[in-house]
């Protein structure tokens, strides 16, 4: 029997600055423009994950997202997540963030791809952390 692949949308809102301490604050600017503000600013985020199987588990799914990312981020800032303390909250970053949070939690290989759509011109893209894994971006912040 063949294996086919489901894509489950879910959505949450979240705040987040773009910043590195590593930076200047000039320097942080040119990296970052408007996103750098102090402020910060929010996304209405929509988080895509594709899963294969012969037989998959929707329900098991959305309980897992709903309780490994949802919850978690869900009308949160992004900078106070203990996840990002080392790193800038860049949508690369969340990405991968919400594959490492899925995957342990899933059947083995069933998680194919996370993809994480912040604004109407950024998306972000990840296939795994193993060896030969791809992050492929609609990089523009805004």
């Amino acid at each position: 029997m063949g294996q086919t692949t489901v894509t489950r949308r879910y959505r949450f809102c979240a705040a987040h600055r773009l910043h590195t301490e590593h930076l200047s604050p000039e320097a942080n600017w040119a990296a970052f423009g408007k996103c750098n503000n102090p402020n910060g600013h929010g996304h209405n985020y929509v988080v895509l994950v594709t899963v294969a199987g012969s037989a998959v588990d929707l329900g098991r799914l959305d309980r897992v997202v709903a309780e490994r990312i949802v919850q978690r981020f869900d009308h949160h800032d992004l900078n106070q997540d203990p996840a990002f303390q080392a790193s800038t909250t860049t949508g690369e970053n969340l990405v991968m963030l919400i594959w490492d949070l899925l995957a342990p939690h899933l059947p083995a290989g069933q998680l194919r791809k996370v993809g994480v759509i912040e604004t109407r011109d950024n998306y972000f893209e990840y296939a795994g952390s193993a060896p030969g894994a791809t992050l492929s971006t609609g990089r523009h912040h805004g």
